[in-house]
């Protein structure tokens, strides 16, 4: 009995290691990754919402990161705050992109800002490695994702056709080509 409880305690260990572990992990077979970092001390307790399409993902606060990994092609990231922050993507399968997660003054709470690192962009992706090989990611339990997503249920459909209809239209919202991957000699 001892050995079977000493056995579960390392597998779960080993589990938890890999789901939460710092560093950067290649995708799944067939994935893109996308790192949302925040390396910026201003604005640090106000939380971010992160979405992907119509989805909602997760939320962090602070000098963090999260990891989220997809499908390759056009996808659509969003983030709530003050504001409403779009990102448009061409992923690639394989491949390992950075976003940077800027905070901005706003009225009453903080804005939040999407901007893609490239691999030309030394400062930036230098802040977003040290962080990421740091320490482990933010992750949201699947729980809240389900609840989150339940409670937003209209809220979510509302912001996209205001993008749709008319934010796309009238504001200049960045883009992560699939040409900005980061490579892997870049990561460490």
């Amino acid at each position: 009995m001892k050995k079977l409880l000493v056995l579960t305690l390392f597998v779960l260990l080993a589990t938890v290691d890999t789901v939460f572990a710092q560093g950067f992990q290649p995708p799944a077979e067939g994935k893109a990754v996308v790192y949302f970092t925040r390396v910026t001390l201003y604005g640090k307790p106000v939380e971010f919402e992160f979405f992907h399409q119509d989805k909602y993902i997760g939320v962090f606060k602070g000098d963090q990161y999260m990891r989220y990994e997809c499908d390759p092609g056009n996808q659509l990231f969003w983030a709530s705050s003050e504001n409403k922050e779009f990102l448009t993507t061409e992923l690639e399968a394989g491949k390992t992109y950075i976003v940077m997660v800027d905070v901005i003054m706003g009225v009453m709470k903080a804005h939040v800002g999407l901007t893609p690192v490239s691999p030309d962009k030394t400062e930036d992706l230098n802040k977003a490695v040290a962080l990421v090989n740091k320490e482990a990611p933010t992750v949201t339990p699947d729980e809240k994702i389900e609840k989150m997503n339940k409670k937003l249920e209209k809220f979510i459909p509302k912001q996209l056709e205001m993008y749709e209809s008319t934010w796309k239209n009238e504001r200049n919202y960045k883009h992560l080509s699939a040409d900005m991957a980061i490579p892997e000699e870049y990561l460490k």
